[in-house]
């Protein structure tokens, strides 16, 4: 089976936690994951800023390890990301920002690369959001 997985939440919330476990499962059962969107505030769990308290998991991290692991095809919606200052070299330099907080495996891309993994995916499944 084919999914598509949305990511809506922060990057330190239960619902964030959740969607790595049921990635983790996917690959683990052979299934694919077509893509992983981040959208919302989900696109924090990308940014290379995140600092996590010692006492916790670092769900950042372990997201960043599962994509490149897996090869996975990591999008962060650029529009959320740009509001959120989670900004790849690019757009920095384009918005005259000092550092660039998103690099490897992401790549910030538009709402439209939702919408054609949900075209390619058997099931979309989300987690968080409004």
């Amino acid at each position: 089976m084919k999914f598509a997985i949305a990511l809506f939440s922060p990057a330190h919330a239960p619902s964030s936690r959740r969607a790595l476990l049921f990635a983790q499962a996917v690959v683990a059962a052979g299934h694919e994951i077509v893509r992983l969107f981040f959208y919302q505030d989900g696109v924090h769990s990308a940014s290379s800023n995140v600092v996590t308290a010692q006492d916790e998991q670092d769900i950042p991290a372990q997201w960043r390890e599962f994509v490149t692991a897996h090869h996975l095809d990591a999008v962060v919606c650029i529009a959320a990301g740009l509001r959120r200052g989670v900004l790849n070299q690019e757009e920095a330099e384009r918005y005259s920002r000092p550092a660039a907080n998103l690099t490897s495996p992401w790549e910030l891309s538009g709402l439209g690369q939702l919408h054609d993994a949900v075209q390619a995916a058997d099931r979309l499944i989300s987690f968080g959001g409004p």
